[in-house]
C-alpha cells in the first residue's frame, strides 16, 4: 500500500495561528495560503464531503465522478490537489486509487482559524 499526502501537519502547517494575536511568519501565511486556496474551490469542498460521508470513509475517482457531474480527469485534478495540500490521503490498490481525508489536517486548519478565547471556552465544554 502506497499512502501519499499525510504530511500536512507535520510539515506544512503553521506552528502559530493568524489570530494568535503576534505577526504570522511569512512563509506560515503563504503555507496556509496555500491550504486554503485549495479549500477555496466548490467542487473540492463537495469531493471532501463526498469521500468523508462514503460508507468506509474512502472513495475512488470512479465513485466521484457521477456525484460530481466532471469528468475523470477533472476530479482527478481536484484530488490531487486535495492530496498535494495534505488534505486527503491516497491509498494504491492495484489500479485504482482510493482517497480519504486527513481528520488532524482538517483539525488544524479548524485550530489555526480559531480564536484563542473561543479554542478555550470550546475545549471546556
Amino acid at each position: 500500500m502506497e499512502y501519499v499526502g499525510t504530511a500536512l501537519a507535520e510539515m506544512t502547517m503553521p506552528q502559530i495561528s493568524p489570530l494568535n494575536g503576534e505577526p504570522i511568519e511569512r512563509a506560515d501565511a503563504e503555507r496556509l495560503a496555500g491550504v486554503l486556496k485549495a479549500l477555496a474551490d466548490p467542487a473540492r469542498l463537495r469531493l471532501l464531503s463526498l469521500i468523508q460521508s462514503a460508507p468506509e470513509g474512502e472513495a475512488c475517482v470512479c465513485d466521484l465522478t457521477a456525484p460530481l457531474g466532471l469528468s475523470q480527469p477533472t476530479v482527478s485534478h481536484h484530488l490531487r490537489i486535495l492530496t498535494e495540500a495534505g488534505l486527503l490521503q491516497r491509498e494504491k490498490r492495484g489500479v485504482w486509487a482510493y482517497y480519504s481525508l486527513v481528520p488532524s489536517a482538517i483539525a488544524t486548519i479548524a485550530d489555526l482559524l480559531t480564536p484563542p478565547r473561543k479554542r478555550a471556552t470550546k475545549k471546556a465544554r
